[in-house]
């Protein structure tokens, strides 16, 4: 429409443009969606308030339309390039001001698999929900795993498989985070189209994406039941 064409984002009001920047993201207006962010930052917001209110709650509107089967994952992959574009500039501000991140979380294909475009989705849409998201890639060995980790120290370690061939390797990473000690330190979401909650179960992982909206739920949940027990914790010893 020659209206929409014509639209200058500089004319809106801050609550007009914040939805517009929705419109935009859920369009896959990358440009768009830059230049409402520096919009914003022009107007005097901060940096973590133009994420959430702008950028985050947009893709939480795209990952509940991509759950409920509005939205494919074409035009997610596009909103998701939107919403990179948007933290391009925001990145750097963020780490200036010191912004807590909502989570962190390592994620990669296992070894023998060579398939991304699912976890590169869930990659995105993690970023776009405000986690800091560490992509080591595809074909990944228990040793690449557990590099990343030591390095990265994630909240979440994430775990992707297309193949019934090389889904079972999820169990051996798994194993060794146990023989090490270490597997209470991160939530282990898995997922892939050949996998299942009850293979989940049995591998021993914390839970089953079936998608990238599944997983940003699931992430957020257990985010928020860390600082639950967290908090539960600071006051039991300030008691």
């Amino acid at each position: 429409m020659a209206d929409e064409d014509d639209l200058d984002l500089r004319e809106l009001d801050n609550d007009e443009l914040v939805q517009q920047m929705h419109d935009d993201l859920y369009d896959g207006l990358k440009d768009e969606v830059m230049e409402g962010v520096n919009i914003l930052l022009e107007r005097g917001w901060m940096p973590y308030q133009v994420l959430t209110e702008a950028l985050v709650e947009g893709m939480r509107i795209v990952g509940v339309d991509f759950r409920d089967g509005i939205l494919f994952v074409p035009e997610v992959l596009l909103a998701a390039n939107a919403m990179k574009g948007g933290m391009g500039i925001l990145r750097p501000l963020l780490a200036e001001t010191g912004a807590a991140q909502v989570g962190k979380m390592v994620i990669g294909t296992v070894k023998g698999d060579i398939h991304d475009i699912g976890k590169n989705l869930v990659s995105m849409m993690m970023e776009g929900a405000g986690f800091e998201v560490i992509d080591i890639g595809i074909n990944n060995p228990v040793e690449s795993y557990l590099a990343a980790l030591e390095e990265h120290e994630p909240d979440i370690l994430g775990m992707s498989a297309l193949l019934t061939t090389t889904m079972p390797y999820m169990k051996v990473v798994i194993e060794e985070l146990a023989a090490r000690g270490l597997r209470d330190k991160y939530a282990v979401l898995v997922g892939g189209a050949p996998l299942n909650e009850a293979f989940a179960e049995a591998i021993g992982a914390d839970a089953y994406c079936r998608d990238a909206a599944v997983a940003v739920e699931t992430a957020q949940d257990v985010m928020a039941r860390r600082h639950n027990q967290a908090n539960a914790l600071q006051a039991v010893a300030g008691a």
